[in-house]
């Protein structure tokens, strides 16, 4: 690995959500994921996991969407590498405001473009608390690997590749050809630290679509323990939240976990004890194509027929429009990735 890679000090901080239904996100949250939540106003409330003051930022606003992705960098240098590759290349970097900061948990913060508009953030310090967690949940995984990972369906995965590669030195662990509803997928999954995948970008196969209409098919969070994910599924459905893919076991990180809808749309996946791709396994790793996203389980309950005629709308729509890219960090080749 080169000693100028930032691999390994990179790790998903927080996610910022825009949404009307906060009573819904609220419910959903606490209520349903057994998440600890902090109402910090009737426009704005942070859902915690561990000591980090700010996992989910939920503000409100009309987009019903994640409108952007916190990257904590544990190191100075390796955060003055990244600023210093985009400011190479001509990307826009802003300095977020201290209020700014003080709503993410973070002691500074510096945000640029994202791949689907998505912005993305950047901080070393995340602020933490001693006050005690309020949630039904016993614990969930953070630490070093991050708060769980971020999955996108887009016509470009191999630029989305490329930017992240670019910005974070992603790792390529693995990648799945799946059939989701009639549609042939192509997934790849990127690390930046031990963490399986912070990264999932789904592409579709002989045609360029997208069918989801947030920016966002999935987030996911990883509790400690397999009764916490169980009991949360019971909960979502005892609730009446929707659920998309029932319990079921991934090919590739072989983690067990549920897919539901959250308030704005795109769906959370609650999951247990995927695989780390530790120090010790990384040099030696090897790229798999698995066939299928799953070996068990996953079954698709939540998809009913007004769903599906939105997705093929979506779809119809997403081939003639043009997805937001930041061709500075993902239009020239980088690693030989292609499509």
């Amino acid at each position: 690995m080169s000693t100028d890679s930032v691999y390994g000090n990179v790790r998903l901080g927080y996610l910022i959500v825009e949404s009307n239904k906060m009573l819904d996100w609220h419910r959903f949250g606490a209520d349903a994921i057994g998440l600890h939540v902090d109402e910090l106003s009737r426009d704005a409330l942070r859902f915690r996991l561990d000591d980090h003051e700010c996992r989910f930022l939920i503000r409100r606003g009309p987009a019903e969407d994640l409108t952007a992705i916190g990257w904590q960098v544990t190191d100075h240098g390796s955060f003055d590498r990244i600023l210093a590759r985009l400011v190479d290349r001509g990307v826009p970097v802003d300095e977020g405001t201290p209020e700014e900061a003080a709503l993410r948990g973070v002691e500074r913060l510096w945000r640029f473009p994202g791949p689907k508009g998505v912005v993305q953030e950047i901080f070393t310090t995340a602020r933490t608390t001693v006050t005690p967690l309020r949630m039904i949940t016993s614990g969930y995984v953070t630490g070093a690997a991050g708060m769980g990972h971020v999955a996108v369906t887009t016509k470009d995965p191999a630029g989305i590749h490329r930017y992240y590669d670019t910005v974070f030195d992603a790792h390529l662990s693995d990648l799945i050809d799946e059939n989701i509803s009639g549609v042939r997928m192509k997934i790849r999954f990127l690390r930046v630290n031990e963490r399986h995948h912070s990264i999932a970008l789904a592409g579709t196969r002989g045609v360029s679509l997208d069918p989801i209409r947030t920016s966002v098919q999935h987030v996911n969070i990883q509790v400690a323990d397999l009764e916490d994910m169980l009991a949360a599924y019971q909960r979502v459905t005892d609730l009446g939240f929707r659920m998309a893919w029932t319990v079921g076991q991934h090919t590739n990180d072989r983690e067990l976990s549920f897919y539901c809808v959250t308030p704005s749309g795109f769906e959370l996946e609650v999951g247990w004890n995927p695989v780390l791709v530790t120090p010790e396994l990384d040099a030696a790793w090897e790229v798999t194509t698995y066939q299928g996203i799953s070996i068990w389980g996953h079954d698709d309950v939540g998809l009913r027929a007004l769903d599906r005629l939105s997705q093929v709308r979506q779809a119809v729509l997403s081939a003639r429009a043009r997805e937001v890219s930041v061709p500075e960090l993902s239009g020239a080749a980088a690693g030989g990735l292609t499509s």
